[in-house]
């Protein structure tokens, strides 16, 4: 009977790799997946620098306007130029910090608070 039931299992993970293999693999794709965030409700930050890229400036950091290269892929692809990076203050930080608008010149605007690890669509 012991026999039976191992060789029951073993026939069931046989069955059931395939589909744990394939979810794996889909994984990464979801998590590219982007959310949309309103404009009212990001950081009051994050909506002054929304509004003063908007504006077209001026900026308070060097850096702001910069090519953003998309490196990693979370953006929807786009040749290189097409997105520019502008920095959130963070209230208490010294530095940049790790907030960022992102501009595309199609008029979209992200919004990432994690340094370029996860991005929402800011809608207007």
């Amino acid at each position: 009977m012991r026999a039976l039931a191992a060789l029951l299992l073993l026939v069931a993970a046989a069955l059931l790799a395939p589909a744990a293999l394939s979810q794996r693999a889909d994984a990464p794709a979801a998590k590219n997946v982007i959310v949309e965030i309103d404009a009212a409700t990001l950081p009051k930050e994050a909506l002054d620098t929304l509004k003063l890229v908007q504006r077209g400036g001026p900026f308070p950091f060097a850096k702001d306007g910069a090519v953003f290269g998309n490196r990693e892929g979370r953006l929807p692809k786009q040749a290189r130029g097409y997105y520019h990076e502008y920095t959130v203050k963070t209230p208490g930080e010294r530095t940049r910090g790790a907030r960022r608008i992102i501009a595309g010149k199609g008029g979209e605007y992200y919004y990432s608070e994690d340094h370029y690890n996860s991005f929402r669509r800011i809608r207007q």
